[in-house]
């Protein structure tokens, strides 16, 4: 799978677009979770996402001010 059938899937489910690579990020994780992806794939799109960007949750946490 790549980002762009992330994308399709995402709008699929969602009932509409995004852009948002965080937003995608999440999606590949619970769609990992749920068994809905392999692990390559989902090892793959997260590569791709945070070359894109994307930020993963805990990354946010560990670099906040309000720790």
């Amino acid at each position: 799978m790549n980002i762009q059938e992330l994308k399709t899937k995402f709008s699929s489910i969602r009932d509409y677009r995004t852009e948002d690579v965080n937003e995608l990020l999440d999606f590949a994780k619970k769609a990992y979770i749920h068994n809905e992806i392999s692990i390559n794939d989902y090892r793959n799109l997260v590569r791709e996402l945070e070359a894109s960007g994307a930020v993963v949750a805990d990354s946010i946490k560990e670099h906040s001010l309000n720790n």
